[in-house]
């Protein structure tokens, strides 16, 4: 069942729901809990909310990443150091293409304003 070597398109579908315990996200993702939680400390975009007793629930969010992490690690073999250096790189390019949405939307309108003001 927690066998490194099986792909992401094994994986269980992930319910509907909002929460996820650390037992069910071990079984959705074929990772142990201890693994989990040490990926927590090794990854700063995983970061599941923590109620009473630091017990962790996780959203669909985390599992997704979860399940990248996994691929990362144990499909496309990165170390942890080099899978933590591609998802921040890929957060840096959302990033960045979402700025230059921005710009391209802010300079439509502007553009607008201009036509406007020329009549």
């Amino acid at each position: 069942m927690l066998d490194p070597s099986s792909s992401n398109t094994d994986l269980p579908a992930i319910p509907g729901k909002r929460y996820f315990t650390i037992g069910e996200v071990s079984d959705l993702c074929q990772v142990k809990p201890h693994v989990l939680r040490y990926w927590e400390q090794e990854f700063p975009q995983l970061k599941p909310v923590k109620r009473r007793g630091n017990r962790r629930y996780y959203q669909r969010h985390d599992v997704l990443m979860i399940r990248q992490i996994r691929s990362l690690l144990y499909e496309q073999g990165f170390t942890i150091g080099g899978a933590r250096q591609q998802l921040s790189g890929e957060t840096a390019k959302e990033d960045q293409q979402q700025s230059q949405q921005i710009v391209k939307q802010l300079r439509t309108e502007l553009e607008e304003v201009l036509h406007i003001l020329r009549r």
